[in-house]
C-alpha cells in the first residue's frame, strides 16, 4: 500500500498540475492546442503502467479526440532493463535460493525490455533446452492500481473536450485487462489455451511452458527464434503475403472457432521464422474469452452489412448492449462498422485498405463523433476495446506488408457452419485442456 501510495503522489503531481493548467487555460480563454503534446510527454516520463494504458487508448476508435490519439500512439513500451544485480535478486525471489542450478546458462542482459517486464535467453540445466524467461518487474500490481487511478482524472479531460463516447465501460476493461496481465499463472494457461488450439497447426508457434520453473512473476518458456515483422517489408510478394495470412489466422481462428483473441497485435509480440512460413507468438498477457452470443453478434453485423439490412444489423448492436437504437443511429454505427468489414464483403483480392494510409479512417472517426453527438454520445461495449484494437492493429501491420489477400474467402471459412453452442462447447474444452497443463 505504501508503494502505491508513492506511485500515486508521482503521478498524480504530474496529472494534477497538468488538469490544473488544462483549466486555468480554460478559464482564460488560452488555445489548447498543445495539450495533446504535452500530455504525450508527461505519460512518456512517467512510464510503467499508465503508459501502457495511453497506448491502448490511442488504438481504440473514438475513445479520445483524434489530437490526443495521435500523439499518444507515439509512445513507446521500451523501458530501461533491469541490472544484473537485480536480476539475481530477482530470481532468487521466485526460484529459491539456487535458482541458477536449473540452467546452464542464463544471459545477463535482457534480450527485451518493455512496460512491465523484460526477458532473458537461458539454457536448461541437464536438458540444454533453450528457454525464454519472462520475469515482471517488482511492485508492478501496486503502479498498476495507483496509475488506473491517475486515469480517471486524465478520462475527464477527454470528456470535457469530446463527450460523443462514454468512457466509463472502457476503463473497467481496461482496469481488469491490465490487472491480468501482470498475473504470470493467467498468463501461463493463455499460452496453453493457444497451444492447444494451434497444436496441428505448424505455421502458427506456441511456446512450451515450464510450470516448475514458472510463478506468479516468472514465466519459462520455450525459445522461439525468428526475425522481426519490419525485416520483410521488402520480401517477395508471396512471402508477405503468407506472412499476413498467418497473422490473419493467428487472430481470428481463436476468435472464431473459440470465442478467444489477441487483444495486442503489436509487431513486438510476434516474430517471424522459416522465411516468412511460420509465425512465433510470444506475449499472451493481454487476451480475452468472449460470450458465444458476443462472437455471434460479429458474424451477424457482418450479414447485416452485406445484404444491408438495418433489422439485422440493430440486432447486433442491441445484443452489444447499445440502447436508444434508430434508423438513424443505426446508419452512424453502420459508417464506422463497414469501414472495419469492408475487406470483408468484397469477394476480391485486394489489400486491407486500398488507400493505404491512416487519413480516410481518421476523417471517417471525425464524421461518426460528430454524429453521435447528436444522439447525446452513446456507451460502446467494454468488450470493444480488444476486439477493435486488434482489428486496427492488423490492419496497420497488413497495410506495411503491403498484403493483397481475398479477405472475403478466408473470413468465409472462418465462420462456415458457425454454432454458438459448438463454440461454447470447443472453449470449454479448451480452457479445460489448458488448466491441466498449467
Amino acid at each position: 500500500m505504501v508503494k502505491e501510495t508513492k506511485r500515486i503522489f508521482k503521478v498524480g503531481t504530474n496529472v494534477g498540475g497538468f488538469i490544473a493548467k488544462t483549466a486555468t487555460k480554460r478559464l482564460l480563454g488560452i488555445s489548447n492546442k498543445n495539450i495533446p503534446v504535452e500530455l504525450t510527454e508527461l505519460l512518456g516520463n512517467l512510464k510503467g503502467p499508465i503508459m501502457k494504458v495511453a497506448q491502448i487508448l490511442s488504438t481504440i476508435p473514438d475513445a479520445l479526440p483524434k489530437e490526443y490519439a495521435q500523439q499518444l500512439s507515439k509512445l513507446q513500451a521500451e523501458a530501461p532493463s533491469m541490472n544484473w544485480l537485480f536480476v539475481k535478486r530477482r530470481m532468487k525471489n521466485e526460484l529459491g535460493y539456487n535458482w541458477e542450478n536449473n540452467f546452464k546458462e542464463f544471459q545477463k542482459t535482457a534480450n527485451k525490455a518493455a512496460s512491465l517486464g523484460q526477458v532473458h535467453k537461458a539454457v536448461l540445466n541437464g536438458e540444454s533446452k533453450i528457454v525464454a524467461c519472462k520475469l515482471q518487474y517488482p511492485d508492478m500490481e501496486s503502479a498498476i492500481k495507483a496509475d488506473l487511478k491517475q486515469l480517471k482524472l486524465i478520462l475527464k479531460i477527454y470528456k470535457q473536450i469530446d463527450n460523443s463516447i462514454l468512457t466509463d465501460d472502457i476503463f473497467n476493461e481496461l482496469t481488469e485487462r491490465l490487472l491480468e496481465e501482470v498475473d504470470y499463472c493467467k498468463e501461463t494457461k493463455n499460452i496453453n489455451y493457444y497451444k492447444n488450439m494451434f497444436i496441428k497447426n505448424n505455421a502458427i508457434k506456441v511456446p512450451t511452458t515450464y510450470p516448475k520453473l514458472s510463478t506468479s512473476k516468472l514465466i519459462t518458456m520455450s525459445w522461439l527464434e525468428g526475425k522481426t515483422l519490419d525485416s520483410f517489408y521488402k520480401a517477395k510478394g508471396d512471402v508477405r503475403n503468407n506472412i499476413a495470412l498467418n497473422l490473419f489466422k493467428a487472430w481470428y481462428i481463436p476468435f472464431y472457432k473459440y470465442g478467444i483473441i489477441h487483444g495486442d497485435p503489436h509487431p513486438g509480440n510476434y516474430t517471424i521464422s522459416d522465411n516468412g512460413k511460420k509465425i512465433n507468438l510470444l506475449d499472451y498477457g493481454c487476451i480475452r474469452v468472449f460470450k458465444p452470443d458476443f462472437v455471434e453478434a460479429v458474424i451477424k453485423l457482418y450479414f447485416a452489412l452485406k445484404s444491408k439490412n438495418n433489422t439485422l444489423a440493430a440486432q447486433a448492436y442491441k445484443s452489444w448492449g447499445f440502447t436508444k437504437l434508430n434508423n438513424e443511429l443505426i446508419e452512424t454505427l453502420n459508417i464506422w462498422a463497414l469501414y472495419l468489414y469492408g475487406p470483408l464483403l468484397e469477394n476480391k483480392t485486394r489489400k486491407i485498405q486500398e488507400h493505404n494510409t491512416s487519413t480516410v479512417g481518421k476523417e471517417i472517426l471525425g464524421k461518426v463523433r460528430k454524429k453521435l453527438k447528436k444522439f447525446g454520445g452513446v456507451k460502446p461495449p467494454r468488450e470493444f476495446v480488444l476486439v477493435d484494437r486488434a482489428a486496427i492493429g492488423l490492419g496497420s501491420v497488413f497495410m506495411h506488408l503491403n498484403a493483397e489477400i481475398n479477405w472475403h474467402a478466408e473470413f468465409q471459412k472462418l465462420i462456415s457452419g458457425f454454432n454458438k453452442i459448438k463454440l461454447a462447447n470447443k472453449q470449454k474444452m479448451i480452457i479445460k485442456l489448458s488448466a491441466k497443463n498449467s
